[in-house]
Formats: structure tokens, C-alpha cells, sequence
């Protein structure tokens, strides 16, 4: 699917109750989760120990931190979407975020949204985007919620 291009408020109110768009695949390699163990401090042996992993854990490896899953966020959904004409925008909040199934070692996951609801707040454009994080192996979710987006065009 193509990137979706958005200009002003008008363009993305049209997409109201519509999919915006499905990023492509990104790996959670262990690489990846033992760098965000140490940029966080979290380094409990299910995230990055593979020996007791593979024995201990009812995965038989390690997992991605919940949070690293959510941290993807941003990177998958610049490959949806490019708004232009902007000065700025800011993450405003997440609503209803659940996690599902743990993303293990290796796995890749992407992005799929909807645009659920649009506000224009005094120029100021307040997107909220319903998103799931799907995992490509199991074909399930690993994180599912509601990311809301200031957008302040120019």
C-alpha cells in the first residue's frame, strides 16, 4: 500500500471510520530487545536471557518488552502516513491500550490504523488513530489501543 499523503485538516477528515494504512514487517531480533533492556534499565531474564529462556520461560524463548512493542509505534506509522504542511506534532495520549500476545525473539510485527475520530480544536487538528500491532507468525495481536495526535498545520 502506498504512503498515505495528508495536507490539511479537510484531506484527513475524509479518511473519517477509514483504514489509513498497514506499515511493513519490522523484526524484534534479540539485538534489538538487548539494546532497549539497557536504554530502559529493564533487563529481567525473559527479555534477554535466551539460556533460561529457552528452559524456564512457557515460550521457550525470549520475549519483546511490552513497552519496545509500543515503542515501534512512531517508526511504523511514518510509513503510512506523511502530513505536510505542518508545524508541529504532538503525542497527545494512548487510550485503551491492551496487550495481547507476547512478541517473541525474532518475530516481526507491523502497524495496521483506522482513523476513529477528527477534531479541528481551533486549528489545531486532534486525530485519534485506532491501531493494532499484529504479529506476522501467529497472525495475532500483540498491542491494541487508541494513540491521539495533535497536528498543527501551518
Amino acid at each position: 500500500m502506498a504512503k498515505l499523503i495528508i495536507n490539511n485538516y479537510d484531506e484527513f477528515a475524509a479518511y473519517l471510520g477509514k483504514n489509513l494504512g498497514t506499515s511493513d514487517y519490522v523484526e524484534l531480533s534479540q539485538e534489538r530487545i538487548n539494546m532497549f533492556a539497557d536504554a530502559t534499565l529493564d533487563h529481567q531474564w525473559i527479555h534477554v536471557d535466551t539460556a533460561k529462556a529457552k528452559e524456564e520461560s512457557p515460550y521457550k524463548t525470549t520475549i519483546a518488552h511490552g513497552y519496545l512493542t509500543l515503542s515501534m509505534l512512531p517508526y511504523l506509522w511514518n510509513q503510512i502516513i506523511e502530513v505536510n504542511n505542518l508545524k508541529m506534532m504532538v503525542n497527545y495520549g494512548m487510550d485503551k491500550m491492551k496487550f495481547g500476545q507476547a512478541v517473541k525473539s525474532g518475530e516481526s510485527i507491523r502497524l495496521v490504523t483506522d482513523l476513529q475520530s477528527i477534531a479541528n480544536l481551533r486549528g489545531v487538528t486532534k486525530a485519534e488513530i485506532k491501531f493494532r500491532i499484529e504479529i506476522k507468525e501467529t497472525g495475532k495481536k500483540a498491542l491494541e489501543g487508541v494513540a491521539t495526535f495533535l497536528y498543527y498545520f501551518e
